[in-house]
């Protein structure tokens, strides 16, 4: 079963940057899709990005040109690069893996504990 760890969350002001990591184990690399969503406190689950099996990447709206997915060479760990952040980015954000590419990233089943991300105006 895959396990997911999530780090580098943390407190910026509207223009900064972070970079999200996770560690990921227990699965069958190449097999599953991985990716990033998040949740604000009162608010839905909201998928950001993600990557297919094939390394094809795919970003909500909101986050295009600012967001970057990328996974490490090995396939044990998926990063986030986030630029130019905004309030509207303050959530948890949490790192997920499925075996189901047909799901929402956000529907995925395995998932971490989450990185808290605060963006102050």
């Amino acid at each position: 079963q895959a396990q997911l760890t999530e780090s580098g969350g943390g407190s910026v002001q509207a223009g900064g940057s972070l970079r999200l990591s996770c560690a990921a184990s227990g699965y069958e690399r190449g097999s599953y899709c991985l990716g990033w969503f998040r949740q604000a406190p009162g608010k839905e689950r909201e998928g950001v990005a993600r990557v297919n099996t094939d390394g094809t990447t795919t970003y909500t709206e909101s986050v295009k040109g600012r967001f970057t997915i990328s996974k490490g060479s090995a396939g044990d760990s998926l990063f986030l690069q986030m630029n130019d952040l905004k309030p509207e980015d303050t959530a948890t954000y949490f790192c997920a893996a499925d075996l189901r590419c047909y799901l929402p990233v956000e529907a995925f089943d395995h998932y971490g504990g989450g990185t808290q991300v605060t963006v102050s105006s």
